[in-house]
């Protein structure tokens, strides 16, 4: 079958191919290229809302491309098409009690779209991680091998299946984050680990949002290894169900594992976090509920908050203002922005101490942020739909270097200004260089990261 005979099997409704495997992706791919046609390459569009807004000739979904083709426990290793949706490959790997230990977002909400729709090549494609990114990487530190065409319509696989393996340039790594701009993932292999046993949360109440910095920071630096360092000023706990009842600031410190060492050093930071402010704790099935809600970025992605509190006012101290505050239930809190609008959404990476002046600069125009990576991480809710670019650019850079992405925005805005950090003249010129050596005729997702690329 010719290439040309395989592109229009493969097509759908005018506008979305949809091979059924790698091989047709490759002769899609490659039809594309002879014909001058553009592909925006997608798995089931969770994302589809993200980056830079572009117009294609042809929507490449690789949603058919599902299953797992090998996984090995023992090994730690799990092998699967990129259309996989990663809810499968979670609850997989969670019946042999391990994990994605990168903990990897779902975008869906906070992008207008159902939970459960990422799939496993987007994952990568996005390099996506969660609260545990500081400790255990992000997906590119996990992806062992992929198999993947390029924009020349050359199906490659580099890597391996196994934890250790040496094979070159680390082209996993390379194309990880690169958003289906170099090339269309078709199957990927990664390292799985060992799920903690069991989960708790230390809590800090009433901290401001330096003091909080300065919290976590001495609870990372400790040695109770704790996986997770989160600050959720008042304005945004009302909007987390496991917390919504604190009527105060949160700082949350996570510690997982088996249950007479979280015990050992949870008392361990209690003492040396006691004189900073009041503390609770949330136990196991809040704990979970919590961190996925953040991971997920919860606050910023309903209207509305539900009335649901998991912190019981009985793990706080008996009679304490705290325990009764955190029983009652909160108020629904509107989004800003109005009736079928969405309030503009950042995702800023700066070093943890510094993440306090970029809150400070938000709110000073109304806007709502919360910290995770200990302050390394701010996420940002902008008042209304303009998101501020000369606002958040800036404060980045005076702090003396990070990247500011806007997660959400409306289409005209997201094609009137650059998306994601701007490249320096180094790495925009790297960047150009690889994209001409994978996709030379700007077939795959042409401007989805940067202009011209």
């Amino acid at each position: 079958m010719s290439a040309a005979t395989r592109a229009a099997s493969a097509a759908i409704s005018g506008d979305r191919l949809c091979p059924r495997d790698e091989a047709d992706v490759a002769e899609t791919v490659r039809w594309a290229a002879s014909e001058g046609r553009t592909l925006d390459v997608a798995g089931r569009r969770s994302k589809a809302a993200l980056g830079r807004a572009i117009q294609t000739d042809f929507t490449l979904e690789l949603a058919a491309l599902t299953g797992v083709t090998l996984y090995e426990p023992e090994e730690l290793v799990l092998s699967a098409r990129a259309g996989t949706p990663v809810a499968e490959i979670e609850a997989l790997v969670a019946g042999a009690n391990q994990m994605m230990a990168f903990e990897p977002m779902d975008f869906g909400p906070l992008l207008g779209q159902p939970p459960g729709e990422g799939t496993l090549g987007g994952l990568l494609a996005c390099n996506l991680a969660g609260p545990r990114r500081p400790s255990a990487g992000a997906a590119r530190d996990h992806a062992l091998g992929i198999r993947a065409v390029s924009g020349r319509g050359e199906a490659f696989k580099a890597g391996g299946r196994v934890v250790k393996n040496v094979t070159g340039y680390d082209l996993p790594r390379g194309l990880a984050g690169s958003h289906g701009t170099f090339a269309a993932f078709t199957e990927i292999t990664i390292k799985v680990l060992p799920r903690p046993e069991t989960v708790e949360t230390l809590l800090i109440l009433g901290l401001d949002d330096d003091a909080a910095a300065s919290a976590m920071s001495a609870a990372v630096g400790s040695y109770y290894d704790v996986s997770g360092a989160a600050h959720l000023p008042a304005d945004v706990v009302s909007r987390l169900p496991a917390v919504a009842g604190a009527g105060r600031s949160v700082t949350a410190l996570r510690l997982e594992g088996v249950q007479p060492s979280i015990l050992h050093r949870r008392g361990k930071l209690e003492a040396l976090l006691r004189a900073r402010g009041e503390l609770a704790f949330l136990d196991a099935d809040a704990s979970r509920a919590f961190w996925r809600a953040l991971r997920d970025v919860e606050p910023f992605a309903a209207p509305l908050v539900s009335p649901l509190v998991s912190l019981r006012a009985g793990e706080v101290g008996a009679g304490s203002a705290a325990g009764e505050a955190i029983a009652a239930s909160p108020s629904p809190v509107p989004l800003p922005g109005g009736e079928g609008e969405v309030a503009a959404i950042w995702r800023v990476s700066v070093a943890p101490m510094a993440g306090a002046r970029i809150g400070a600069a938000v709110r000073a125009v109304g806007g709502r942020c919360f910290y995770d990576w200990s302050g390394g991480l701010v996420w940002i809710e902008m008042p209304g739909i303009e998101p501020h670019a000369p606002l958040i650019r800036p404060a980045v850079s005076a702090t003396g270097g990070g990247h500011a992405t806007l997660i959400r925005a409306g289409a005209p805005v997201r094609a009137a200004q650059e998306v994601f950090q701007p490249l320096d003249a180094v790495t925009g010129a790297l960047v150009k260089r690889m994209k001409s050596g994978f996709d030379p005729a700007g077939v795959l997702s042409p401007g989805r990261m940067y202009a011209g690329m």
